[in-house]
């Protein structure tokens, strides 16, 4: 299928299978869904009462104290005891296999062209770091917010759009099917698009 660059007459030839293939709902959700999981860090723990510093004599006798019986100050039961089910670190991150996740990636590019949401353009670049030079393209294009993806990162920039509300930059190795979703329309440079196309056949 051919893609129209932008504010040119001059288009990009891409693959079918990846560009124009019908919206995998189940797919999509798996794949955000395994993305946020990943991205959670899983760092929570507390202390068991086997953990818990103290508590290796018996606080006092059984009986003829009047007060309740125990048998270590590092109970559950007590101030600065152990907790009862202690939450450890774990890993939240779920397998998807590389096949998946490509056909999600595929999927959901070809409903951003569906939707007429991916603007292919030759060059997104500034010449120095400038939210109005970056403004500026971006409105040639009729764009208030997006997410810019480049092939490589390009710092000039990075640095002129992020005071720029609804408006991101990524290189093709940053993509992630969240922000995909996130924005509502996606700029996509030709080479950033040739090298996502070889990374999805």
């Amino acid at each position: 299928m051919e893609l129209k660059i932008s504010n040119s007459e001059s288009t990009v030839t891409v693959s079918d299978d990846i560009f124009s293939r019908s919206f995998n709902e189940p797919l999509v959700h798996q794949a955000v869904t395994a993305y946020l999981a990943g991205a959670r860090s899983g760092s929570k723990a507390n202390r068991s009462r086997s953990e818990v510093r103290g508590g290796g004599a018996k606080p006092w006798r059984q009986k003829g104290t009047g007060r309740a019986r125990a048998g270590t100050a590092s109970s559950p039961l007590w101030r600065s005891g152990g907790v009862t089910f202690a939450a450890k670190p774990r890993n939240f991150g779920q397998k998807l296999n590389k096949k998946m996740v490509k056909g999600a990636y595929a999927s959901i590019l070809s409903e951003l062209v569906r939707l007429d949401c991916l603007h292919v353009v030759e060059d997104f670049s500034v010449t120095a770091p400038s939210t109005k030079q970056a403004l500026a393209r971006l409105q040639e294009l009729a764009l208030d917010s997006a997410l810019i993806v480049t092939k490589e990162a390009d710092k000039n920039l990075y640095l002129s759009v992020r005071n720029l509300p609804g408006v991101e930059v990524t290189e093709v190795g940053g993509l992630d099917p969240v922000s995909l979703f996130r924005f509502e329309h996606v700029v996509v440079t030709r080479p950033a698009l040739q090298e996502i196309e070889q990374w999805l056949q």
